[in-house]
C-alpha cells in the first residue's frame, strides 16, 4: 500500500500522461487484494493478474501490456525513490532506446548494504559482464525504461521467467542495435527483498550460461 500510494501521488504532480501495472503471479499474500482495492480508487491503476510464476515473467507481461511510449519497471520496495524516474525522461536524458538505473555509475549512491550483499553482487556483474555483455556496471538493477519500440521488439522474443530477464533483455537489446545508457541512481537496500542470495544467484548463472 505504501508504494502504490506514494508512485500515485508523484504521477499525479507530472505533466504527462500516465499509468501503473501491477502485475501478480503466484504471491502467497494479499497484493492483488490491496492492489485491486487500491484500483477501484484510483483510475491510473491497472492490476494484471498471471497464473504462471516467476519475476521475468511479470515484467515481460507487464511491459507488453503498456500503452505507453515510454515503460518503466519499478521494484515494489521502492529502493530507488520514485522521484528518480525524472532521469530516466526528457529532457534529464538523451535520446536513448533503453536506460538502466546503475548503483555502480559515476554519481550513484548505495545506502544501508551490508558489505557481503555488496560484494555478492559485484562478483555477479563481473561474471555478467564477462560471459554476456561487457560494458555495463549494473544489470541487475531493478529499474529501468524502455522506449515502446524497443520493449515490443525485445519483450516479445525474450524467455527467461526467472530474475535474469533483464540481463537475456539487454543481451537481445544490444544484439538488435538499440542505445543503451546507465544512469546512475541512488539505492537504499530494503532487508525484506525476496531475493535468496544463495539460490538465486546459482539459477542466474545457469541462466546466463545458457544465453552463452
Amino acid at each position: 500500500p505504501p508504494t502504490l500510494t506514494t508512485v500515485n501521488a508523484y504521477l499525479d504532480k507530472q505533466p504527462y500522461p500516465s499509468e501503473i501495472l501491477v502485475v501478480e503471479n503466484g504471491s502467497q499474500d494479499l497484493t492483488a487484494v490491496v492492489a485491486q482495492a487500491f484500483a477501484a480508487d484510483h483510475p491510473r491503476l491497472r492490476v494484471i493478474c498471471e497464473t504462471r510464476r516467476g519475476k521475468g515473467l511479470a515484467v515481460r507481461r507487464g511491459m507488453l501490456e503498456a500503452a505507453s511510449e515510454y515503460r518503466f519497471i519499478c521494484d515494489a520496495d521502492l529502493s530507488m525513490p520514485i522521484e528518480h524516474v525524472a532521469k530516466f525522461l526528457p529532457p534529464q536524458i538523451g535520446p536513448y532506446d533503453v536506460a538502466i538505473g546503475s548503483r555502480e555509475a559515476p554519481g550513484a549512491h548505495r545506502f544501508n548494504e551490508p558489505a557481503y550483499r555488496h560484494l555478492q553482487g559485484r562478483v555477479f556483474s563481473n561474471l555478467v559482464k564477462w560471459l554476456a555483455l561487457p560494458g555495463f556496471e549494473d544489470t541487475q538493477c531493478g529499474f529501468k525504461c524502455f522506449r515502446a519500440i524497443a520493449a515490443l521488439d525485445v519483450f516479445q522474443v525474450q524467455q527467461f521467467d526467472g530474475m535474469s530477464f533483464d540481463v537475456e533483455a539487454l543481451f537481445i537489446a544490444r544484439k538488435r542495435g538499440y542505445r543503451i545508457v546507465e544512469v546512475p541512481i541512488d539505492w537504499f537496500y530494503r532487508s525484506e527483498s525476496r531475493v535468496n542470495p544463495l539460490a538465486d544467484p546459482l539459477r542466474m548463472l545457469r541462466d546466463i550460461l545458457v544465453l552463452r
